[in-house]
């Protein structure tokens, strides 16, 4: 099948911010005194609000300060990004350039609010390769369920099997799989385990990696 669209996840595809989002939810922790909350961390990778509650309190019981803790947690970022700015991935502006140029249909798929979707593709001048943006607060479960990028498909007016996704968490990685998408993993915090390299169409090190493969497709 041909693929006709690339739906790309946002923190820690397009943006280094999933290493940035990890070490500010670690801080939160410490200074709420909450100890040892690591699992829950590398479990929220790729998840909205409404399933991280869900998951933080089935790992640390329903007396766990969630409202508090991500309240704390989203202050702490947004301090980092005004600091630091938005550090994009290696090869980003030229995937999507390439992508564009070709006639891809092309979407987002994040699980992160649309208020800071847009702030940080509006910051970094990426908003207008995005033809269809969607985001963890239209959907009711975010990945690993399948919906969000169900939705990005839908909305691209595309079948899912002819789409790919570019993914770097686990939970983004089940989501796409179940979508019935083809999966492109670029790792960023986590490494393929051998049950994730089986749901993979194909992995890179880099986004520009995975554009030197597509432009060497083209001279064959």
């Amino acid at each position: 099948m041909m693929i006709e669209a690339v739906v790309f996840d946002m923190d820690g595809v397009l943006f280094d911010t999933e290493r940035i989002g990890c070490e500010c939810w670690e801080e939160a922790g410490r200074r709420m005194e909450l100890g040892d909350i690591s699992e829950g961390v590398k479990g929220s990778m790729g998840r909205n609000k409404n399933d991280i509650r869900i998951l933080m309190y089935s790992l640390y019981g329903k007396d766990f300060p969630f409202d508090e803790f991500y309240g704390l947690t989203h202050t702490l970022m947004e301090q980092r990004i005004e600091q630091e700015g938005i550090p994009l991935k290696e090869g980003v502006r030229e995937i999507l350039e390439y992508l564009n140029a070709k006639g891809y249909k092309v979407a987002l798929a994040s699980s992160a609010g649309r208020k800071s979707v847009m702030r940080n593709l509006e910051q970094t001048g990426l908003t207008h390769y995005f033809q269809q943006i969607i985001t963890g607060d239209m959907v009711e479960h975010s990945k690993p369920a399948p919906d969000i990028y169900a939705k990005a498909c839908e909305a691209l007016a595309v079948a899912s099997e002819n789409a790919a996704a570019v993914e770097d968490s686990y939970n983004g990685i089940y989501s796409a799989y179940r979508a019935g998408m083809k999966v492109v993993m670029v790792p960023d915090m986590v490494m393929p385990t051998p049950e994730i390299e089986a749901m993979l169409y194909r992995k890179f090190s880099t986004l520009s990696e995975a554009l030197d493969d597509m432009k060497s497709k083209e001279t064959k």
